[in-house]
């Protein structure tokens, strides 16, 4: 019995000591207050939406937050078997392009459209990294409205984002590359001559939110990483930064860093919209295509057009 007694003394002072040890305010690993924090009932909505872009799925993917509930997978610029997204015949003009169906892109960015500055839930936009495009999902049904086409580009990764009222949606090229309306196969060597970097300024319709290419600007050589649009004092202006402004062409690991520093392009919107009223654009003959889907027929159109405007960023 004394050592029962002793045992069950050596075991109070163990348990004693353990919760000497335990730090203050820290709560149970399984704490249901906690989880009643983050639990959303059926048929209640969360707080925020948390819309995710999927990357090499090519696809967009929605999180209900607190919940963290998956919502929605929206299928975007690759096929979907379980929503039949690519595969049925009214679906499949989606994925169409100026070299055909293209199955599959990379989904890098999202970007939510905006009044005054603010988010109003309109619509997000996403991009195409692969074959540059960039795509309109409609936010009153969660499906994909639109997909369009960038030409004078070659991936797509300073994309999609937005001035304030959601006037453009603007995309740069990732790499520069010969105009479409000249013969593309030309020496790697004349790279600094003959390559050029593209950015697309995108008008969105203010009531439907249909897109077409406004005009494109033609800048040198130099490759797009990411881009912003100034707000409020500095609305007006896009700021895009670059890399391989050495406008190398071998060994680019080496030879596209060898500055210490690239440049950030600052871009007066306003002031090329006042070019292109002026007719100072020039009309130049190009392939792509403009991709829709109807909510009332549930059907898709996909229009291959020929032409773009372009300004020159030489002019002063």
């Amino acid at each position: 019995m004394k050592r029962m007694n002793t045992m069950g003394l050596l075991a109070v002072s163990l348990l004693f000591a353990m919760n000497a040890c335990k730090p203050k305010n820290s709560g149970n690993a399984v704490s249901a207050d906690a989880a009643a924090k983050t639990y959303v009932a059926p048929g209640k909505y969360d707080e925020l939406y948390n819309f995710v872009s999927g990357g090499f799925s090519g696809q967009m993917s929605v999180y209900g937050l607190p919940s963290g509930r998956l919502l929605r997978v929206i299928p975007v610029f690759s096929v979907d078997p379980e929503k039949g997204w690519g595969y049925s015949e009214e679906t499949k003009p989606m994925l169409n392009t100026s070299h055909g169906i293209v199955p599959w892109d990379d989904l890098h960015h999202t970007e939510l459209s905006q009044t005054n500055g603010e988010i109003d839930g309109r619509w997000i936009f996403g991009n195409a990294n692969n074959t540059p495009r960039v795509a309109r999902i409609d936010l009153t049904t969660f499906r994909t409205a639109e997909i369009i086409e960038l030409p004078n580009s070659a991936g797509n990764h300073s994309s999609p984002f937005i001035t304030e009222n959601t006037e453009y949606v603007v995309a740069g090229t990732r790499f520069s590359v010969p105009p479409d309306d000249v013969n593309g196969d030309v020496p790697i060597n004349t790279y600094k001559k003959n390559f050029k970097g593209t950015l697309s300024f995108i008008s969105v319709d203010k009531e439907d939110g249909k897109m077409d290419i406004a005009f494109q600007i033609q800048c040198p050589g130099v490759n797009f990483d990411l881009s912003h649009a100034g707000k409020g004092k500095s609305h007006g202006w896009f700021f895009f930064s670059s890399y391989n402004t050495e406008q190398a062409n071998t060994l680019l690991e080496v030879n596209a860093s060898q500055k210490d520093k690239d440049f950030i392009m600052a871009v007066n919107w306003k002031k090329a919209e006042e070019y292109i009223k002026a007719g100072k654009g020039k009309k130049q003959t190009v392939k792509y295509a403009s991709n829709r889907y109807d909510e009332k027929t549930h059907t898709a159109t996909s229009t291959i057009k020929t032409e773009v405007l372009v300004l020159d960023s030489k002019l002063s």
